[in-house]
């Protein structure tokens, strides 16, 4: 059973640790109540906004493979999806895989590199650590036809100055702030 959670561990109120990974779902359940699988998250956004699918390094792509295809096979389109990592050689994997779904570059810090990746890829889409972002670098992105996306900001002030910019997107803890 595939969840929905950002880090390879689940740290609990408790303070206990389980590895995702190698924990079953009734066990990770039991210490998060509230952790979605994969399927229910899909159920409960039901088409109205794309999903990105963060596929972390070192993660087989054939899983990944797998459950696009079959969220294809529910009626899911190639633009509800985004697949995208931190790991170059694992987003060319996933593009010769599934070609027709968007790929998203993240990385932490370089727009050069990134832009670099994407063009190799064939995408627009590039997410980057916020820390890093500025409006002018948003605006010679933006010019030069990438979506541009910050994580994680939560400052909507600090987004709609940008959004002014070219910004594409925003990554953040807080949706309903941005409604």
């Amino acid at each position: 059973m595939v969840v929905v959670q950002h880090d390879s561990q689940l740290h609990d109120p408790a303070g206990n640790h389980l590895v995702v990974a190698t924990t079953n779902y009734a066990q990770l359940h039991a210490h998060k109540p509230d952790m979605p699988t994969f399927d229910a998250a899909m159920r409960a956004i039901n088409h109205r906004v794309p999903v990105l699918v963060e596929v972390k390094s070192h993660v087989p792509i054939e899983p990944v493979v797998k459950l696009i295809k079959q969220l294809q096979a529910d009626g899911w389109q190639n633009g509800d999806i985004l697949l995208g990592s931190f790991s170059y050689p694992l987003l060319k994997e996933l593009h010769i895989a599934l070609p027709a779904i968007t790929k998203v570059v993240i990385d932490r810090w370089s727009g050069l590199r990134a832009s670099y990746r994407a063009r190799q890829l064939g995408t627009v889409r590039i997410n980057m650590n916020q820390r890093w972002l500025w409006s002018g670098f948003i605006r010679l992105m933006t010019r030069r036809g990438y979506e541009l996306a910050p994580y994680t900001l939560n400052d909507n002030a600090k987004a709609r100055r940008w959004a002014r910019h070219g910004l594409g997107a925003v990554i953040t803890d807080f949706p309903d702030r941005y409604q």
